[in-house]
């Protein structure tokens, strides 16, 4: 059985009560699947409309990129 712990939220730029939040979702494919990080997004601070599953595998280097898209925005 899956089990969520929120990890970390925060407001979500451009709306009113908007939040990113991410997870650590253990078993999230059923028994014995490896634990993954949720990355979740609410327009309205409740329900969430957008989920990305990130295997710990891929962390890092997701992380990279992301690092590498705001560096190229701040230089644009």
């Amino acid at each position: 059985m899956s089990t969520i712990t929120e990890l970390g939220s925060l407001p979500l730029a451009g709306t009113k009560k908007g939040v990113i939040s991410v997870s650590n979702v253990t078993e999230p494919y059923g028994k014995d699947t490896a634990d993954i990080v949720s990355i979740g997004v609410s327009l309205n601070g409740t329900d969430i409309q957008w989920k990305s599953h990130i295997p710990y595998e891929n962390l890092d280097e997701i992380i990279t990129i992301l690092q590498k898209a705001s560096e190229d925005r701040k230089n644009a």
